[in-house]
C-alpha cells in the first residue's frame, strides 16, 4: 500500500548562500495493508520530515514514494490533493481550520467533500466527538478556542471521520490522559483491522508497542558527514 525506495531529502539555506544541507538519504520502506509500522530516532532523525514527504508537503530529492500506486514524487498537484482527499490521512500534531467553522463542520469536512450525505458525514463526526470526549456543548463553536488537548482530539476525529486506506499519525497520543489516550489506540486497532496502512510516530512506547507490527529507525537514513 505504502513503498518507500531510496528516498532522499536535502534543505537549501537561501539566507546562508543558498548551502545545501543533505538530513536523509537512502530511505526505503514498505508497509502493507493492515500494517502499522512506527518511526523511531532521536530528535532530529528525519521522522517527521518522511512523513511530510509521504503526504507530499515536502518533495523528495531523490526516489519513490508510492502510495496505493500514485508515486507522490512525480504525481502532479491535482493527484495529490485526490490522493489526499480519497485514499491517504494525516493527524499532525496541530490543528489547522478556517475560524469560525464549527467544531461539528470541522470534523465533518472529509467526509463533505466526498460527496457524502450532510447527516451522514455529521452523525460520523457526532459519534468521534462523543467517543473522543468532546462535550455536545462544544460542537458548534470553532475549535481555534479549545484547549490544546481538546483541538488535539478534535483533529484525530477528523482524521479517523473518512476510512482512509493508508494514515499518517504524528504523535497521537501526545498529551492525552489516560481514557482519551485508550480510545485514540482502539481507533487505530480498528484502522487495522478493516485494512488501512498506517505509519507513526509515537514516542509513547507503550502505546508503539500496542498497535505497531514493527519500527524503523530513521537515523539509519541520516547522511553521514564525509
Amino acid at each position: 500500500m505504502i513503498e518507500i525506495e531510496g528516498v532522499a531529502k536535502t534543505f537549501t539555506l537561501h539566507n546562508q548562500g543558498c548551502v545545501v544541507i543533505p538530513v536523509m538519504q537512502g530511505a526505503t520502506l514498505s508497509v502493507a495493508r493492515g500494517d502499522c509500522v512506527g518511526l523511531i530516532g532521536a530528535s532530529g532523525a528525519g521522522k517527521s520530515t518522511l512523513m511530510r514527504m509521504i503526504y507530499g508537503n515536502y518533495l523528495a530529492a531523490e526516489g519513490r514514494i508510492v502510495v496505493d500506486g500514485v508515486d507522490v514524487v512525480q504525481a502532479p498537484p491535482r493527484e495529490i490533493l485526490a490522493l489526499r482527499r480519497e485514499t491517504l490521512g494525516y493527524v499532525s500534531q496541530f490543528l489547522r481550520v478556517v475560524p469560525r467553522v464549527p467544531t461539528l463542520d470541522v470534523v465533518a469536512e472529509p467526509l463533505l467533500v466526498l460527496g457524502v450525505d450532510a447527516e451522514v458525514a455529521r452523525n460520523r463526526a457526532r459519534a468521534l466527538l462523543t467517543r473522543l470526549r468532546i462535550p455536545e456543548r462544544l460542537w458548534a463553536l470553532s475549535p481555534t478556542s479549545f484547549s490544546g488537548g481538546e483541538q488535539q482530539r478534535v483533529n484525530i476525529a477528523r482524521g479517523f471521520a473518512h476510512d482512509y486506506p493508508a494514515l499518517l499519525l504524528d504523535e497521537p497520543t501526545a498529551s492525552l490522559d489516560a481514557a482519551n489516550r485508550d480510545t485514540v489506540l482502539e481507533l487505530i486497532e480498528e484502522a487495522k483491522a478493516r485494512g488501512a496502512a498506517i505509519i507513526g510516530i509515537f514516542h509513547d512506547e507503550a502505546a508503539r508497542e500496542r498497535v505497531c507490527d514493527r519500527v524503523v529507525d530513521v537515523s539509519a537514513y541520516t547522511p553521514r558527514a564525509a
